[in-house]
């Protein structure tokens, strides 16, 4: 891993003499892609970084720094992962993984990527319709077989329906989750990287278990969402039960009347709805014309709020959580959004392209303290670029 600013000690020498246990405070400062490069540095740098007190220190502090991981569309030969974190918020990291992924022989500019937990990422090709995980600590690659719904192209995985968890044990292990309707059922699939198979559940409606959403880690992943209501099924993550949860919209008294209240509320270019791990944030905008280069006029969007909303305790509503406005307006011509929480912070990322330009904006919202926090992201030099895939993850570690 290395980033933008080369961040490598000019005066490595001076700092391997002080003492070994202010040395390894210093690296426990940084976060993972800065200290995997202070390991090439020398020998001496090398020996504390593989020292086992450090690695349990080191992963320890990992668990609670969340990634973004951004994939923009380029030559296989290429390919990089960009991987920004509110630890270092000044710069991108760059992930190469084209040696990575010569082994399972994917040809041409068709990859995409799905999904990330820990240090296992998900990339999936259009053409040969195959999904791989790559392993950066393990440095291994490894083709998933097809789901029981057969191969699958790039489009029909839904950000908002799959999920991707590792075992907590280190051991690499992992499954793989996503829902869709069959035969107008919800079904949860799951692959199990033990095993290498996949299993198919019919998820069971809400009603008929005493099957708790709130609490427990538990898995929440999107199947559709209509007029009235949404679908979603809900799992633990050892997927021993799969439930049906059909939360409608609540409206919170004592609230104004401008909150989005319904999928059919309004004009729905207006809404962007950005969904994970049973929260929901809308994304407001409204129109607008600007004069672009050369004196041209032409219409955009302007951002103009975001709410979050949250299941209910029992999974049958979607309930008020939050809004902010204001100081997040900005034009844009498309956008799009991930989301996850994580021991009760909520944390998003919009991002907008207006004239071939990105722009990615990082925003947290804690819930204990009913705080909303925000900050533009640095540039990622993607102008001109596709995007082909982002998510959240956290829990990179050293082996």
């Amino acid at each position: 891993m290395d980033d933008h600013r080369n961040p490598a000690p000019k005066n490595a020498i001076g700092l391997c003499l002080l003492p070994q246990e202010l040395i390894q405070n210093i690296f426990l400062s940084l976060v993972l892609p800065e200290i995997v490069r202070l390991k090439l540095v020398n020998k001496s740098f090398s020996r504390i970084i593989s020292d086992h007190t450090f690695v349990r220190q080191c992963n320890t502090l990992s668990t609670s720094t969340t990634w973004l991981f951004v994939y923009k569309k380029r030559w296989l030969r290429d390919a990089v992962l960009h991987a920004f974190t509110d630890r270092s918020s000044d710069r991108w990291f760059r992930i190469p993984i084209a040696d990575l992924l010569k082994p399972v022989q994917f040809h041409g500019e068709d990859l995409y990527f799905l999904a990330a937990s820990n240090n296992v990422f998900l990339f999936a090709s259009n053409t040969v319709r195959e999904v791989v995980a790559v392993n950066l600590v393990s440095v291994t690659v490894k083709k998933i077989p097809p789901s029981p719904l057969g191969p699958r192209g790039t489009s029909s995985w839904r950000r908002s329906g799959m999920k991707l968890v590792t075992e907590p044990s280190g051991s690499g292990h992992f499954r793989f989750m996503f829902a869709e309707f069959v035969g107008n059922h919800p079904v949860l699939f799951v692959y199990d990287s033990r095993t290498d198979t996949w299993k198919s559940t019919e998820a069971v409606e809400s009603g008929a278990s005493e099957f708790s959403p709130r609490g427990g880690g538990h898995v929440f992943l999107n199947v559709v969402h209509g007029p009235r209501e949404s679908v979603l099924v809900a799992s633990t993550p050892e997927c021993d039960a799969a439930v049906v949860l059909r939360p409608r919209f609540n409206y919170p008294r004592g609230v104004g009347g401008n909150l989005t209240v319904g999928f059919s509320w309004g004009n729905v270019i207006d809404r962007l709805h950005v969904y994970g791990d049973g929260y929901m944030m809308i994304v407001k905008s409204e129109g607008a014309r600007v004069t672009g280069e050369g004196g041209v006029n032409r219409s955009v969007r302007v951002l103009k709020g975001v709410e979050l909303w949250g299941l209910s305790f029992d999974g049958r509503k979607w309930e008020f959580v939050s809004t902010v406005g204001g100081v997040l307006e900005k034009p844009y011509a498309a956008m799009m959004g991930c989301l996850e929480e994580k021991n009760g912070v909520v944390t998003a990322a919009l991002v907008s392209n207006c004239d071939g330009v990105w722009d990615m904006t990082w925003l947290c919202f804690d819930t204990k303290w009913k705080q909303w926090t925000w900050m533009p992201l640095p540039d990622c030099k993607m102008k001109g670029w596709n995007m082909a895939g982002i998510s959240f993850s956290s829990g990179l570690t050293l082996p």
